[in-house]
Protein backbone atom coordinates (compact mmCIF):
# COMPACT_ATOMS: atom_id res chain seq x y z
CA UNK A 1 0.00 0.00 0.00
CA UNK A 2 2.32 2.83 -1.49
CA UNK A 3 -0.27 5.07 -1.77
CA UNK A 4 -1.07 6.55 1.65
CA UNK A 5 -3.84 9.32 0.28
CA UNK A 6 -5.96 6.66 -0.11
CA UNK A 7 -6.31 7.33 3.76
CA UNK A 8 -9.07 9.59 4.74
CA UNK A 9 -6.29 11.96 6.58
CA UNK A 10 -8.95 14.74 6.87
CA UNK A 11 -11.61 12.89 8.31
CA UNK A 12 -9.10 11.49 11.29
CA UNK A 13 -7.58 15.44 11.72
CA UNK A 14 -4.08 13.36 10.50
CA UNK A 15 -3.94 10.90 13.01
CA UNK A 16 -4.42 7.26 12.18
CA UNK A 17 -5.05 4.59 14.45
CA UNK A 18 -3.30 1.54 13.85
CA UNK A 19 -4.14 -2.13 15.57
CA UNK A 20 -1.05 -4.25 15.05
CA UNK A 21 -1.18 -8.03 15.15
CA UNK A 22 1.09 -11.22 15.42
CA UNK A 23 1.39 -11.94 11.40
CA UNK A 24 1.48 -15.90 12.23
CA UNK A 25 -1.08 -16.25 15.08
CA UNK A 26 -3.20 -13.38 14.68
CA UNK A 27 -2.70 -12.26 17.86
CA UNK A 28 -3.59 -8.43 18.88
CA UNK A 29 -0.14 -6.83 20.43
CA UNK A 30 -1.55 -3.32 20.85
CA UNK A 31 -3.08 0.00 19.60
CA UNK A 32 -1.16 3.23 18.40
CA UNK A 33 -1.54 5.65 16.09
CA UNK A 34 0.19 6.79 13.08
CA UNK A 35 0.60 10.21 11.18
CA UNK A 36 1.99 10.67 7.32
CA UNK A 37 5.49 10.89 8.48
CA UNK A 38 5.44 7.91 10.79
CA UNK A 39 3.63 5.69 8.26
CA UNK A 40 6.08 6.84 5.20
CA UNK A 41 9.29 5.99 7.46
CA UNK A 42 7.52 2.67 8.22
CA UNK A 43 7.35 2.08 4.56
CA UNK A 44 10.75 2.60 3.74
CA UNK A 45 12.27 0.90 6.27
CA UNK A 46 10.08 -1.63 7.01
CA UNK A 47 9.87 -1.46 10.65
CA UNK A 48 6.98 0.29 12.66
CA UNK A 49 6.85 3.38 13.28
CA UNK A 50 3.86 5.39 15.01
CA UNK A 51 3.43 8.77 16.47
CA UNK A 52 2.85 8.89 19.90
CA UNK A 53 0.42 10.85 21.63
CA UNK A 54 2.01 11.24 24.98
CA UNK A 55 5.55 12.20 23.48
CA UNK A 56 4.34 14.30 20.54
CA UNK A 57 7.15 12.77 18.50
CA UNK A 58 7.42 9.80 15.16
CA UNK A 59 8.82 6.71 17.42
CA UNK A 60 10.32 3.49 16.17
CA UNK A 61 8.77 0.37 18.09
CA UNK A 62 12.02 -0.96 20.21
CA UNK A 63 14.15 2.03 19.75
CA UNK A 64 14.52 1.72 23.59
CA UNK A 65 13.93 -2.12 24.17
CA UNK A 66 14.95 -3.26 20.62
CA UNK A 67 11.88 -4.78 20.98
CA UNK A 68 11.10 -3.77 17.56
CA UNK A 69 8.23 -4.92 15.02
CA UNK A 70 9.09 -5.99 11.44
CA UNK A 71 6.14 -5.45 8.94
CA UNK A 72 4.81 -8.22 6.92
CA UNK A 73 1.52 -6.40 5.62
CA UNK A 74 -0.50 -3.35 6.20
CA UNK A 75 -4.31 -3.15 5.59
CA UNK A 76 -6.18 -0.27 4.88
CA UNK A 77 -10.17 -0.80 6.52
CA UNK A 78 -13.32 -0.24 4.06
CA UNK A 79 -13.53 3.06 5.83
CA UNK A 80 -10.16 4.63 4.99
CA UNK A 81 -9.42 5.26 8.07
CA UNK A 82 -7.68 2.53 10.08
CA UNK A 83 -4.57 0.57 9.55
CA UNK A 84 -3.93 -3.18 10.63
CA UNK A 85 0.04 -3.39 11.20
CA UNK A 86 0.70 -7.26 10.38
CA UNK A 87 4.26 -8.12 11.93
CA UNK A 88 6.75 -10.16 13.22
CA UNK A 89 7.32 -8.65 16.79
CA UNK A 90 10.79 -9.31 18.37
CA UNK A 91 10.60 -9.45 22.15
CA UNK A 92 7.54 -8.71 23.35
CA UNK A 93 5.09 -5.95 22.42
CA UNK A 94 4.18 -4.33 25.75
CA UNK A 95 6.72 -2.18 27.91
CA UNK A 96 5.49 -4.11 31.14
CA UNK A 97 7.10 -7.48 29.59
CA UNK A 98 3.94 -9.32 28.48
CA UNK A 99 3.41 -9.88 24.72
CA UNK A 100 0.18 -8.00 24.57
CA UNK A 101 -0.73 -4.60 25.58
CA UNK A 102 -4.33 -6.52 26.20
CA UNK A 103 -3.93 -8.14 29.51
CA UNK A 104 -6.09 -7.03 32.30
CA UNK A 105 -10.13 -8.23 32.12
CA UNK A 106 -12.40 -5.61 32.79
CA UNK A 107 -14.82 -8.44 33.97
CA UNK A 108 -13.09 -9.36 36.96
CA UNK A 109 -10.27 -6.67 36.76
CA UNK A 110 -7.60 -9.91 36.68
CA UNK A 111 -4.16 -10.31 34.65
CA UNK A 112 -5.02 -12.72 32.26
CA UNK A 113 -1.19 -12.55 30.80
CA UNK A 114 1.76 -12.82 32.78
CA UNK A 115 5.25 -11.36 32.31
CA UNK A 116 7.78 -12.51 29.92
CA UNK A 117 10.55 -10.24 29.62
CA UNK A 118 11.81 -8.50 32.45
CA UNK A 119 11.88 -4.52 31.10
CA UNK A 120 13.47 -2.89 34.23
CA UNK A 121 16.70 -2.46 32.69
CA UNK A 122 15.45 -1.93 29.27
CA UNK A 123 14.43 1.44 29.92
CA UNK A 124 15.37 4.80 31.54
CA UNK A 125 15.03 4.93 35.48
CA UNK A 126 12.66 7.87 34.53
CA UNK A 127 10.69 6.32 31.87
CA UNK A 128 10.38 3.12 33.68
CA UNK A 129 9.30 5.26 37.61
CA UNK A 130 6.74 7.66 34.97
CA UNK A 131 5.14 4.25 33.87
CA UNK A 132 4.81 2.75 37.42
CA UNK A 133 3.04 6.62 38.29
CA UNK A 134 0.96 6.56 35.65
CA UNK A 135 -0.15 2.13 36.63
CA UNK A 136 -1.10 3.74 40.08
CA UNK A 137 -3.80 6.06 39.00
CA UNK A 138 -6.53 3.51 39.35
CA UNK A 139 -5.23 1.60 42.92
CA UNK A 140 -6.61 2.55 46.15
CA UNK A 141 -5.55 5.59 47.66
CA UNK A 142 -5.46 3.87 51.20
CA UNK A 143 -2.52 1.35 49.45
CA UNK A 144 -0.85 3.86 46.85
CA UNK A 145 0.78 7.18 48.07
CA UNK A 146 1.03 7.78 44.21
CA UNK A 147 -2.94 6.80 43.77
CA UNK A 148 -3.54 9.36 46.91
CA UNK A 149 -2.06 12.06 44.84
CA UNK A 150 -3.06 11.97 41.69
CA UNK A 151 -6.20 11.55 43.37
CA UNK A 152 -6.49 14.26 45.79
CA UNK A 153 -6.60 17.99 45.64
CA UNK A 154 -4.06 19.43 43.17
CA UNK A 155 -2.56 22.34 45.62
CA UNK A 156 -1.92 19.48 48.29
CA UNK A 157 0.37 17.29 44.95
CA UNK A 158 1.53 20.98 44.44
CA UNK A 159 2.79 21.56 47.39
CA UNK A 160 4.25 18.68 47.87
CA UNK A 161 6.96 20.13 44.71
CA UNK A 162 7.61 23.03 46.38
CA UNK A 163 8.07 21.40 49.83
CA UNK A 164 10.58 19.26 48.21
CA UNK A 165 12.68 22.11 46.25
CA UNK A 166 12.58 23.58 49.61
CA UNK A 167 14.79 20.90 51.31
CA UNK A 168 16.98 20.54 47.83
CA UNK A 169 17.88 24.19 47.84
CA UNK A 170 18.56 24.04 51.90
CA UNK A 171 20.98 20.56 51.51
CA UNK A 172 22.43 22.45 48.42
CA UNK A 173 23.19 26.00 50.96
CA UNK A 174 24.45 23.45 53.61
CA UNK A 175 26.60 21.60 51.43
CA UNK A 176 25.17 18.06 52.33
CA UNK A 177 25.93 15.99 49.54
CA UNK A 178 24.17 12.74 50.61
CA UNK A 179 21.25 14.89 51.51
CA UNK A 180 21.22 16.88 48.06
CA UNK A 181 21.00 13.51 46.09
CA UNK A 182 18.17 12.20 48.19
CA UNK A 183 16.02 15.37 48.10
CA UNK A 184 16.77 15.76 43.75
CA UNK A 185 15.38 11.70 44.04
CA UNK A 186 12.38 13.44 45.96
CA UNK A 187 11.58 16.12 44.02
CA UNK A 188 11.61 14.08 40.81
CA UNK A 189 9.29 11.94 41.74
CA UNK A 190 7.12 14.57 42.76
CA UNK A 191 7.83 16.44 39.45
CA UNK A 192 7.25 12.77 37.46
CA UNK A 193 3.45 12.76 39.40
CA UNK A 194 2.81 16.36 38.69
CA UNK A 195 3.11 15.17 35.08
CA UNK A 196 1.57 12.48 35.36
CA UNK A 197 -1.52 14.29 36.62
CA UNK A 198 -1.72 15.96 33.06
CA UNK A 199 -0.49 13.24 31.33
CA UNK A 200 2.68 14.47 29.94
CA UNK A 201 5.47 12.37 29.03
CA UNK A 202 8.91 13.34 30.38
CA UNK A 203 10.10 12.79 26.59
CA UNK A 204 8.61 16.42 25.92
CA UNK A 205 11.10 17.56 28.78
CA UNK A 206 13.73 15.63 26.78
CA UNK A 207 12.64 17.38 23.54
CA UNK A 208 12.20 20.77 25.35
CA UNK A 209 16.02 20.20 26.84
CA UNK A 210 17.21 18.99 23.68
CA UNK A 211 15.80 22.56 21.64
CA UNK A 212 17.87 24.73 23.92
CA UNK A 213 21.31 23.34 22.96
CA UNK A 214 20.92 25.36 19.80
CA UNK A 215 19.71 28.43 21.69
CA UNK A 216 21.41 30.61 24.85
CA UNK A 217 19.71 31.24 28.04
CA UNK A 218 19.41 34.64 27.69
CA UNK A 219 17.67 34.50 23.77
CA UNK A 220 15.56 32.03 25.38
CA UNK A 221 14.32 34.15 28.63
CA UNK A 222 13.68 37.10 26.01
CA UNK A 223 11.53 34.80 23.55
CA UNK A 224 9.44 34.11 26.56
CA UNK A 225 8.49 37.55 27.52
CA UNK A 226 7.34 38.78 24.24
Amino acid sequence: MKDIEKIDWQKMEGLIPVITQDSSTNEVLMLGYTNKEALQITLKTGFAHYFSRSKQRVWKKGESSNHTQKIVDIMLDCDNDTLLFKVIQEGVACHTGRKSCFFTSLKDDLIKEEIKIDTTNTYSVIDNLYHIIQSRKNDSVDKSYTAKLLKGDTNSMLKKVVEEAGEFCFAIKDKNTNEAIYEAADISYHILVALASLDINPDRVKQELKRRFSISGIEEKNRRKK
